[in-house]
C-alpha cells in the first residue's frame, strides 16, 4: 500500500532532496544537484519566489522506504495576476509503479481543486528559470545542472493516467568548429553600424552587476509572448544575482547595447558542469567545490542557458554580434561542443537563429496537462 505523507520538517525535506540519489544511483547520464543549494530553493525564508508562489512538498512511502515524489506549487502571479487556473508541478520522480505515481497525481489534483484551479501541468518549477518538462527522449545523453533527468518509462505514467501533451521542447548540440565566423564577422560590422550599436564584454564579474536588473527586464521583455510566461520580480532578480551571476564564467556573459547604453540583447553561457557534479555526489565538501571550479575553468562543453533580444531589435541580426563574440571566447578557451538548454519546439525564431551551425537534437522533452 502507497502512503502519501506532506513534508514537514528539514529532515523530511533532505529526504525529499535526496530520493533521486537513490533512484538514479549508478546512472551515467543523471546529474545531481548540490544537496545544500537545493535544500535553499525550497526554503520559503531564503528563496524570494515563496512571496509570489505557495508550494507543498510530499513524499511516497511503501513499507517506510521512499518510493516517489512531488512539489505541488501555485504561482499566484500567475493565477491571480495573468488568470491562468493552472496547477503547477515539478520535482516529481517515482519507482516504475502505476499505483505510486497516481498516488502522488491526486495529491497535486487534490490542492488544485481546494484552490478552484482548473487544469495542472508539469513537470515545472515556480517561474521560466526553474527546470522543465520530463525527458521523452535522449536518455543515453548526460543531463545538465538547469535540467531534469528522468528514467524513460515517466511517459507513460503521464498517458496513463490521462495527461495529454502540453508543449514540447527541444535541446541540441553542436560542434564549436560549426560557428565558422564567415556567417557572422561580416554581418556583425554591418549591424553594429546600422543601428549604433556596440558589443560589451567583461573579465569581472563586478563588473556585470550592474547590468544585470536591466538584464533580468529584457528577459522580461524578451519573453512575454510566450505561453506560460511569468514574470521575474525585482526581489527575485536580487536572489539571481547573488547565487548564479557571480559564479559564471564573466567572459561567457554577452551584452549589446546601443548609443545611449540601453541594453538591447544578451546571451548567458555557462561552461558544463554535469561531470563535475557527478563526481560532487551533492556535496561541496570536502572535494565538490574543487570540481566544480575545475570545470568552470576547464571544460569544454559550452552551455547555452539564455538568450534575450528587445523586441525592437528581434529579426535584425543582432545575433550576429553575440555569436562573433563567442566565437573568439570559445576559440581562445578551446570550447568542443556548444549545448542548448531546452528550447520550445514552436518558437521557429530561436530555430532559425541557430540553423547556420547543424545543429543535432539529442533530446526532447514534455510538459503534460489534465484538467481537474
Amino acid at each position: 500500500m502507497v502512503t502519501i505523507k506532506e513534508v514537514q520538517s528539514q529532515s523530511d525535506l533532505k529526504d525529499f532532496v535526496k530520493f533521486p540519489f537513490t533512484l538514479y544511483k549508478g546512472s551515467p547520464y543523471w546529474v545531481p544537484p548540490i544537496i545544500k543549494d537545493e535544500m535553499e530553493s525550497f526554503d520559503k525564508t531564503k528563496n524570494p519566489v515563496f512571496k509570489s508562489a505557495e508550494a507543498t512538498f510530499f513524499l511516497a512511502y511503501k513499507d517506510n522506504t521512499i518510493i516517489g515524489r512531488v512539489a505541488a506549487i501555485i504561482n499566484r502571479l500567475e493565477v491571480e495576476e495573468q488568470g491562468v487556473k493552472k496547477m503547477r508541478f515539478g520535482w516529481f520522480d517515482f519507482v516504475d509503479d502505476l499505483e505510486v505515481s497516481k498516488a502522488l497525481f491526486d495529491k497535486v489534483k487534490e490542492i488544485g481543486q481546494q484552490h478552484q484551479l482548473e487544469f495542472m501541468e508539469g513537470p515545472v518549477g515556480f517561474s521560466n528559470l526553474d527546470k522543465v518538462g520530463v525527458l521523452i527522449e535522449g536518455f543515453d545523453h548526460i543531463g545538465t545542472m538547469v535540467t531534469w533527468y528522468n528514467h524513460p518509462y515517466y511517459q507513460s505514467h503521464f498517458e496513463h493516467h490521462g495527461f495529454t501533451k502540453e508543449k514540447e521542447y527541444l535541446e541540441s548540440k553542436f560542434l564549436a568548429a560549426n560557428a565558422d565566423p564567415k556567417l557572422f564577422e561580416k554581418a556583425n560590422l554591418l549591424i553594429k553600424k546600422r543601428y549604433g550599436l556596440k558589443e560589451l564584454n567583461f573579465t569581472k564579474s563586478a563588473d556585470i552587476m550592474p547590468w544585470v536588473d536591466k538584464m533580468f527586464d529584457l528577459f522580461n521583455d524578451t519573453y512575454a509572448k510566450l505561453s506560460s510566461f511569468v514574470k521575474i520580480t525585482d526581489i527575485q532578480k536580487e536572489y539571481f544575482k547573488k547565487k548564479y551571476i557571480s559564479f559564471i564564467n564573466p567572459e561567457y556573459i554577452k551584452f549589446v547595447v546601443d548609443a545611449e547604453d540601453n541594453l538591447v540583447a544578451f546571451a548567458i553561457v555557462m561552461p558544463s558542469f554535469s561531470e563535475a557534479l557527478q563526481k560532487a555526489n551533492g556535496k561541496l565538501f570536502p572535494f565538490g567545490l574543487f570540481h566544480l571550479l575545475n570545470a568552470r575553468k576547464n571544460s569544454k562543453d559550452a552551455i547555452f542557458y539564455l538568450i534575450g533580444i528587445h523586441p525592437n531589435y528581434q529579426n535584425k541580426g543582432v545575433t550576429s554580434i553575440i555569436f562573433n563574440e563567442y566565437y573568439h571566447t570559445f576559440k581562445k578557451r578551446g570550447v568542443v561542443n556548444c549545448i542548448r538548454t531546452p528550447e520550445l519546439e514552436d518558437n521557429l525564431a530561436i530555430q532559425q537563429m541557430w540553423k547556420h551551425f547543424d545543429p543535432k537534437v539529442i533530446k526532447r522533452r514534455r510538459t503534460y496537462v489534465k484538467d481537474l
